[in-house]
């Protein structure tokens, strides 16, 4: 339990730039873990596709995801979903259905973007819940740019075992074909900082994923990781205990656990390796704000302790 005074002025970026006092002791049990809810700001995503740019378009209304309608769904519409989703381009717009069914309310139809807009919620259309569909209409869209590489398994997004897509497959890769050079593209692609760790020997734990064998050659300097050239010179043999980890310095030693989504649950710290709770008598709103920021979660909503 981490029990000294959590002092943020609110203005920072990382909580652990704000100052702590030992002034207060506190005595805190299990039933005084702070707890923090915060406001995400994604209005829109993609489910159902093979990787993060594509898929069935989904929209975030009065707290509930919903899906689009297809009626005049076309490619102005997708570029506003694709720029939102940094996703690059829109290279299809698909109607019925195409990355399957959604379930919940359908939030909008006759949807008319002309192209510009920051957000879908801008765009002009029927009116939230008012279309004439059932979800065998279901709007999708498929984006130009995607990430071919992801950390999973981890305490943070920044931080995990290695997986890389090809071919429409996300396969782990042997610790034996990845060096710090590689890393560097890694974190860069997945916009996670700079390498702070290679680690081998299955760190993050093992999985029943396909093995990527072939050895990774980057420089270091390329955008994605399928930029790097590979060879196939060295035949080489791996285990599940070969998985690669990364971790980047994007990574933050404090999350939020056992929410109802990424953005809200109980605040733990990490320290010498270690995952503790936080009294909540040291916790306030302009900690949360502060943590809700580095988590890249938006604004802090509440503080329940």
């Amino acid at each position: 339990m981490w029990t000294q005074e959590i002092q943020c002025r609110g203005n920072e970026s990382q909580i652990h730039l704000c100052s702590t006092s030992l002034a207060h002791k506190y005595n805190c049990s299990d039933d005084n873990d702070a707890v923090l809810v915060c406001a995400d700001h994604v209005n829109v995503r993609l489910v159902g596709g093979h990787n993060r740019c594509a898929g069935r378009v989904e929209v975030l209304h009065r707290g509930q995801w919903g899906t689009v309608c297809d009626n005049f769904w076309d490619l102005p519409d997708a570029a506003v979903v694709c720029r939102e989703l940094d996703c690059g381009k829109p290279l299809d717009a698909l109607g019925a259905a195409y990355f399957g069914p959604g379930s919940g309310p359908i939030w909008m139809g006759i949807v008319f973007c002309t192209g510009s807009e920051s957000t879908l919620k801008n765009c002009g259309s029927a009116g939230w819940g008012l279309h004439n569909c059932n979800h065998n209409r279901d709007a999708g869209v498929n984006c130009s740019d995607y990430n071919h590489s992801r950390l999973t398994i981890g305490p943070h997004l920044c931080s995990g075992r290695l997986e890389i897509l090809h071919d429409q497959t996300w396969m782990s890769v042997c610790d034996t074909v990845f060096d710090q050079q590689d890393a560097e593209v890694v974190c860069r692609e997945l916009d996670c900082g700079a390498p702070v760790q290679v680690l081998g020997a299955a760190a993050f734990g093992k999985g029943d994923a396909q093995m990527w064998t072939q050895e990774i050659q980057c420089r270091g300097n390329e955008s994605h990781i399928h930029l790097c050239p590979t060879s196939t010179l060295h035949e080489i043999t791996c285990s599940h205990d070969n998985y690669v980890g990364v971790m980047c310095s994007g990574y933050t030693d404090l999350r939020l656990v056992n929410g109802p989504e990424s953005c809200s649950g109980r605040v733990e710290h990490q320290y010498f390796s270690k995952w503790g709770t936080v009294c909540d008598a040291c916790w306030d709103m302009r900690a949360a704000s502060v943590l809700c920021r580095q988590l890249n979660c938006g604004i802090a909503v509440s503080v329940v302790g």
